[in-house]
């Protein structure tokens, strides 16, 4: 342990759990907007993100109307999001770089934490490695095949797990615990 945050000061404390309650809010925004757009199953994420790079039907050269009548359920089913791969190549720009960066700082609360040497290794590798499978599979699902998808599913429940137990495991030893308490 390179520091102990059991016994920082009332500040570090203070600014520690700031982070960890902003990280908190962002990963809880964050997954309602997969919610909405990707969903959390292999399938819908292979909905997003499978098919041509370009998929852009023409219109056809004329047009008839149709009328028909739709049920309330039809007009609830939300239409399928699907990312092309201009946007997929922003999102990739985006969001890696900014991941890496929560990485760090979650990676520095680690440090800070009274765990053995591997499972402080173990949850740094978990803090990187869970948005490199969530973005590895988004690629593969859009070049090589849907089945790919799963790993997207995968990596992004990493990166809530991994928040999850940093932030429980952070909040418990500044707080809660004997050493924490006494300062």
């Amino acid at each position: 342990m390179l520091f102990d945050l059991r016994r920082a000061d009332r500040l570090v404390k203070l600014l520690v759990t700031c982070l960890l309650a902003t990280f908190g809010i962002a990963y809880g925004f964050g997954a309602w907007m997969v919610g909405l757009y990707a969903g959390f199953t292999p399938g819908s994420v292979a909905a997003t993100y499978a098919g041509p790079a370009m998929d852009m039907p023409m219109p056809p050269e004329s047009t008839i109307v149709v009328e028909r009548s739709m049920s309330i359920a039809e007009f609830a089913r939300p239409d399928v999001h699907t990312v092309d791969l201009d946007l997929l190549v922003q999102d990739t720009h985006v969001h890696v770089p900014m991941y890496g960066v929560i990485a760090v700082l979650l990676s520095l609360v680690v440090l800070g934490l009274a765990l053995p040497r591997t499972a402080v290794g173990a949850l740094i590798l978990l803090l990187f490695s869970a948005p490199w499978l969530d973005f590895a599979g988004m690629w593969l699902t859009k070049l090589v095949s849907p089945r790919f998808a799963s790993l997207t599913v995968l990596g992004g429940w990493a990166m809530g797990l991994g928040y999850t137990v940093v932030a429980a495991l952070a909040l418990w030893q500044m707080w809660f615990s004997r050493k924490g308490v006494t300062q």
